[in-house]
């Protein structure tokens, strides 16, 4: 199951750099969010929720929680974007692009009460997503209020809510990474990030009634006090943000994962097509064709029959590399040391030879496969069995076209998760 429909409708115009996309019957929309056209302006909500993720609705009637949150405050100091290129850019994707705070303060920080449903509008005013990528991931960074080091609330003990405090001491830096498709177009020009902290994902499966009170009647968790309750809600924390990923640093440990929940749905089910489009079926949609190093191709959108589409890649100039000419799907997510399958049917109009390859869009490293893949006249059907060895949510599947004048035709495109 695909997560969250992912955003839609962003154009991606056709320029003679790097991509062709001609007319017939071919459709030049991508998936995520293409940035810098038109300029997306960015805000930011931050709250609690005492439902869990897959309700998607506030619980109305909280008499009977186990754990309600009073006070809950972070620093909020840094919001990055992480995209993809296909121009010369400065930005390391890999690091990303610092979105807040300004170059005019780069030591502001702002104060984020979860409690209080706050919203961030002004401060984030000057943010203008236009950087030219595609933006796979939205960063928040945080870290403990100097002044507002704990959590607190009540705990439900028996028929009556006591309070307690827990220490939000166990990390000093907290880093997370939002998937595109968690990210709300609210308008043309405008998008939100919903940073939520789900309270029963906190404490659902723990009985925190057991904890110990302080003389004063007030329940700690913190490094001294019930500290195994709360090593338990340490594990527990982060995960609560439901982001796709994370990395939080402590005194001793830089500690990064994916959420598991989150993970599962962008990984996609067994046997599940990660290619969407892969049938042409929606014309050109997702589909991206870079030109570079003297390379130049165009393609378009042959109709084989009533049903059936064919992509149709005319190579115009070589270039001097078989990557001068790339045919490229992004995001498709791998599991790592699970047995995937790539499928795609081919022909040219000569007996040639391409490099099928899928790979990282940070580091342009092999994460899948790269293979050398011959191609006949004939249509025949190409089958690339691998094992990734790295979970990732965004590789990139990449046909090399260039280096020798040809007309390739292409259908029928699916990689998919074997167990």
């Amino acid at each position: 199951m695909r997560f969250w429909q992912a955003l839609s409708g962003i154009f991606l115009g056709c320029t003679a750099f790097f991509l062709g996309c001609s007319s017939e019957n071919s459709d030049s929309k991508v998936s995520g969010i293409e940035i810098g056209n038109p300029a997306l302006a960015l805000t930011a909500d931050f709250s609690i929720d005492y439902s869990t993720p897959t309700e998607k609705i506030l619980t109305k009637d909280l008499s009977k929680e186990p754990v309600l949150i009073d006070t809950f405050s972070l620093a909020l100091t840094e919001l990055r974007s992480y995209s993809s290129y296909y121009v010369s850019v400065s930005v390391d994707p890999v690091h990303g692009f610092q979105l807040w705070p300004y170059e005019s303060d780069l030591n502001a920080t702002l104060s984020v009460p979860f409690v209080e449903n706050y919203a961030v509008e002004d401060a984030f005013s000057e943010i203008d997503l236009q950087e030219e990528g595609y933006l796979k991931e939205i960063g928040v960074t945080f870290k403990p209020e100097t002044s507002k080091p704990n959590i607190s609330g009540r705990i439900l003990v028996g028929e009556e809510y006591v309070p307690f405090e827990y220490s939000l001491s166990h990390f000093d830096i907290l880093s997370l990474r939002y998937h595109y498709s968690q990210i709300e177009k609210v308008t043309e020009n405008k998008a939100n990030l919903s940073v939520i902290f789900y309270v029963r994902n906190f404490v659902d499966g723990l009985d925190l009634s057991k904890a110990i009170p302080s003389e004063d009647g007030v329940i700690r968790l913190n490094s001294l006090e019930n500290t195994s309750l709360w090593d338990s809600l340490n594990v527990r924390f982060v995960p609560s943000f439901t982001p796709l990923r994370y990395e939080y640093i402590t005194a001793t440990d830089t500690v990064s994962a994916y959420v598991e929940s989150v993970w599962e749905q962008v990984a996609l089910e067994e046997g599940e097509n990660a290619v969407s489009n892969g049938d042409f079926s929606e014309g050109s949609k997702d589909w991206i064709l870079m030109n570079q190093f003297s390379g130049v191709g165009d393609t378009s959108i042959i109709k084989e029959n009533a049903t059936d589409r064919i992509m149709k890649v005319d190579i115009q100039n070589a270039g001097r590399y078989s990557y001068s000419v790339q045919l490229i799907h992004e995001n498709i997510p791998l599991v790592k040391g699970k047995r995937h399958m790539c499928v795609f049917t081919i022909w040219a109009d000569s007996v040639t030879e391409i490099t099928a390859r899928l790979g990282s869009y940070t580091t342009y490293e092999t994460v899948g496969f790269q293979e050398h893949v011959e191609v006949l006249t004939a249509g025949h059907s190409v089958e690339l069995e691998f094992t990734p060895e790295v979970n990732t949510p965004f590789a990139r599947f990449e046909l090399n076209l260039g280096k020798n004048k040809r007309t390739f035709y292409i259908k029928d495109v699916k990689i998919y998760r074997l167990e």
